[in-house]
């Protein structure tokens, strides 16, 4: 019997903590100053608290090589989605995709990549302004 009980509160817990899922990326905007890029991101993510929200996300092109990113240093718990920017991000001009990635705290990188068409000044989920 003592031992069920220690099974159920273990599931119990474990399923507290991955509550929350990867955190998903809702929107980005791009908008372009002379040579260098403002990036806009829009998170979603059911945080937690200070063990478990998106601390992070990232911009990379399409080989995977790091063009800037964000690091969020506290939980957004009754602010959600919300957006937070990067400038002076250097996109070279000749990039045609690149794409968000977004990171939580227990889950790291999301599977889910929000790609974003250079060479198109709307998508879903993006917009670019030059």
């Amino acid at each position: 019997m003592k031992s069920k009980r220690i099974v159920l509160m273990s599931l119990l817990l474990l399923s507290c903590s991955v509550q929350a899922g990867n955190v998903s990326i809702e929107y980005a905007e791009l908008v372009r100053d002379a040579n260098k890029w403002r990036v806009n991101v829009t998170l979603r993510h059911a945080d937690t608290g200070w063990e478990h929200y998106a601390d992070g996300w990232r911009i990379v092109d399409k080989d995977g090589k790091v063009l800037g990113g964000r690091t969020l240093y506290h939980p957004h718990v009754k602010e959600q989605p919300f957006t937070r920017s990067l400038s002076a991000v250097r996109i070279p001009s000749d990039t045609t995709v690149i794409y968000i990635e977004a990171h939580d705290k227990v889950h790291k990188w999301s599977p889910e990549r929000l790609k974003i068409d250079m060479n198109r000044p709307q998508g879903k989920r993006y917009r670019i302004r030059m």
